[in-house]
């Protein structure tokens, strides 16, 4: 699926997403991965804004919230606003963006790899864009480690993919430690298909 295709298939979906964000979809993971999210935040792929309702607004100084789909940055400009969250807007592809290095605090990705064309470059733009000091919260789905569960993924994959606009057959977690971070700690749930996964700069 090209680029273009797939940023229509999300401004489609983000109707959807905004009624997630209202229902507190996956609220306890969302809540537990960002109750530390704190300084200046670069969120990859914000959707509908649905990880507004979790940061700890004395926590936070400002959010820049990422997304290619303009339909998605129009839900959570809306949730900013109602829940009181400073946010800065940007509609990019991860893949084509820059930051000078160090420049955010915290850097938070929720159910955004699956999608990507090349998520271990992402994760290692995250690496160089995050202070020393600061860290990488990221919730996401990927192969279960279930091995009837895996096999179901991978053959339903083109499927799938074609439905929702992102990929269920990566191996989430090897994507993730082939990348520059470092990770302090991880939970895994729903079969080993759902990651919650803490990390800080790689050296």
């Amino acid at each position: 699926m090209n680029k273009a295709d797939l940023i229509k298939k999300f401004n489609k979906q983000a109707p959807m997403y905004e009624r997630n964000r209202k229902a507190h979809a996956l609220g306890p993971w969302r809540s537990r991965l960002l109750r530390s999210a704190r300084g200046k935040i670069l969120e990859a792929a914000v959707g509908a804004g649905a990880n507004f309702p979790f940061y700890k607004k004395d926590l936070v100084e400002e959010i820049m919230a990422v997304d290619f789909s303009p339909e998605m940055l129009r839900k959570a400009k809306a949730a900013s606003q109602e829940l009181g969250i400073p946010a800065t807007f940007m509609e990019s592809d991860m893949d084509d963006l820059s930051f000078p290095p160090d420049t955010f605090d915290t850097i938070v990705s929720t159910l955004s790899l699956c999608s990507y064309a090349d998520p271990l470059l992402v994760l290692n733009q995250f690496n160089r864009w995050c202070r020393k000091s600061g860290s990488i919260l990221l919730l996401e789905h990927g192969l279960s480690s279930n091995s009837l569960l895996a096999f179901a993924q991978k053959r339903l994959e083109p499927v799938l993919y074609r439905f929702s606009g992102c990929h269920h057959d990566r191996d989430m977690m090897r994507i993730i430690e082939s990348s520059e971070l470092e990770i302090v700690s991880v939970q895994h749930y729903w079969a080993g298909c759902m990651h919650l996964v803490w990390a800080v700069p790689g050296k």
